[in-house]
């Protein structure tokens, strides 16, 4: 029985996110808000002994993990990989519009004008597969195409992981929330999205995921 601990983070603060438009597969920069938020989570999370560090393909994920293995008290042990199996889901068609917007245009037929709306009604997995329904292009991912994706990475940690260990996984917001979603163990508020370079912990005994602590600002 191998029982471990993954500390997901989201990214830092990007150029999208600060101007507020759908950011799956495609990527935008560290804005300097968010390097700076990024730091603080390298900072909070130096003494953590980490035994192995991991993010999506994304560049927003990968410089965030980078900085805070770089402050990490394990840094000369441990080298950060890529998992794109952890990249953000995927939002075909919409990806770069406002997200306000994107969301009006996926919910409205549902009865729900926003995203936060959209979940409380449908809940995390629905909102996939409208969002999928929306796209002229039917590309975006659906929730059995992202939980297909998402599955084969925890796998690969599984894999990897030791009895004891602390796996640092450098995310995005909405895989942290659907994750948190799946296998929430505190009751948690998942219309809240986690904040750039907030920490989730989720807790894996023996195969078995429960998410005990969900975005915690490391500031």
């Amino acid at each position: 029985m191998t029982k471990y601990q993954v500390y997901l983070v989201r990214h830092g603060k990007t150029w999208f996110n600060r101007y507020d438009k759908m950011q799956g597969w495609s990527d935008s920069p560290l804005a300097p808000d968010g390097v700076e938020v990024a730091n603080q989570a390298a900072e909070a999370l130096k003494d953590v002994d980490f035994a192995a560090a991991f993010s999506s393909d994304a560049r927003r994920a990968i410089d965030t993990c980078k900085i805070i293995v770089d402050e990490n008290k394990n840094h000369d042990k441990i080298t950060p990989h890529k998992l794109p199996a952890f990249r953000e889901e995927f939002y075909g068609y919409f990806e770069g519009n406002n997200s306000h917007e994107t969301w009006f245009i996926v919910g409205q037929p549902h009865g729900a004008e926003t995203f936060g709306e959209l979940v409380t009604k449908v809940g995390m997995d629905k909102s996939k597969d409208y969002l999928k329904e929306a796209d002229p292009f039917h590309d975006a991912e659906n929730a059995e195409e992202y939980w297909n994706r998402v599955n084969k990475g925890f796998k690969q940690i599984d894999d990897i992981a030791k009895d004891g260990d602390k796996i640092l996984l450098v995310s995005h917001g909405t895989t942290i929330r659907s994750i948190t979603d799946r296998y929430n163990a505190g009751n948690f508020d998942i219309t809240v999205s986690p904040r750039n370079s907030s920490l989730t912990i989720m807790e894996v005994d023996d195969g078995e995921r429960k998410v005990t602590t969900y975005n915690k600002m490391l500031n």
